[in-house]
């Protein structure tokens, strides 16, 4: 059985028996959206209360080392079972973002970097080929920085995959040739599209780490300190006259680089607070706020500003 039949009978298995997750998916069904027009593209804001969990987690060095990590197999809820994949378990995640969310933690306790996990990345998406597979850095939105983890969705989900291929299909992005780029991997920019997003694209999966590398290396500052950044990474099956292909298939790998971890709206107050924590799916066109009152209050330039203080314009 493939791991993707697997996942398939693990949310069967785990929303028949866990009561929380069961309602906190179900809530996803009548969850409120907004959306907000630019030019080619959306940004959408979705009002999830369930997610005040981690959009309002306490991530600071006194908080981590102070509570039990809850991606440890010894923290988690008894209901909860997983999947073993390598030294990974897949979970679905109980604080849904999409109608499938999974969270893939390694099983030993060790922080959050993607540097020396980047190739089970690759293998994850193409193991995953329905799901968008994610990783939000330490200081990036990850409310586990102490736990190394990926995250996953379903592809048609995320705005910024959809955006991708039709601005592309457009002539909306550029394609580079700079020091970071390798002659079996395209990497392109989206042009006007609020913040730099890089999608690096590649049928060989050594090509598109040597790629990332490149990249990632540009970035650092300090050996022992990540680069602030969110990935996200697809595979997608080639196909012959629309029907799938034995051939090997394409990883889009998307690269969001990060100016902050919080806006200043997040700790403000009265009618100025706004919270939202901007992790992956904020930064790929999906804001999502916990709160019902700031999501009706959230404003157009509100979303520009958030967006341009927390990422690289």
């Amino acid at each position: 059985m493939t791991i993707q039949n697997q996942v398939n009978e693990l949310f069967d298995q785990q929303l028949s028996v866990w009561e929380m997750a069961r309602n906190n998916f179900e809530g996803l069904k009548t969850v409120q959206i907004r959306e907000f027009d630019f030019d080619g593209f959306a940004v959408k804001v979705q009002f999830n209360p369930a997610r005040m969990v981690s959009s309002g987690a306490k991530v600071d060095a006194k908080t981590i080392a102070e509570r039990k990590c809850f991606l440890c197999a010894a923290n988690r809820p008894e209901v909860q079972r997983g999947i073993e994949w390598r030294d990974y378990d897949i979970l679905i995640n109980p604080f849904p973002i999409f109608t499938r969310h999974l969270t893939i933690p390694r099983r030993e306790h060790v922080d959050q970097r993607i540097v020396p996990y980047i190739s089970d990345m690759f293998d994850l998406a193409r193991e995953l080929t329905d799901f968008v597979v994610f990783y939000n850095g330490p200081k990036c939105g990850a409310s586990a920085p102490d736990h190394m983890h990926f995250q996953a969705g379903n592809a048609d989900f995320l705005p910024l995959v959809s955006d991708y291929f039709a601005l592309k299909a457009k002539g909306q992005c550029t394609m580079h040739n700079s020091q970071f780029t390798i002659d079996e991997v395209d990497v392109y920019t989206i042009d006007n599209y609020l913040r730099v997003v890089y999608c690096l694209e590649a049928t060989d999966a050594e090509a598109l780490k040597a790629a990332f590398m490149k990249l990632y290396n540009s970035w650092v500052v300090d050996e022992n300190v990540e680069p602030m950044m969110n990935v996200v990474c697809l595979y997608k099956k080639s196909t012959v006259d629309g029907q799938q292909s034995t051939e090997d298939g394409k990883w889009y790998l998307f690269v969001i680089p990060r100016g902050a971890f919080r806006p200043w709206q997040y700790t403000a107050e009265g009618d100025e607070q706004l919270l939202v924590s901007p992790a992956t799916v904020e930064v790929s066109g999906l804001f999502i706020t916990p709160v019902k009152e700031h999501f009706e209050r959230i404003r157009k330039e509100d979303v520009v500003d958030i967006l341009t203080q927390c990422t690289i314009k």
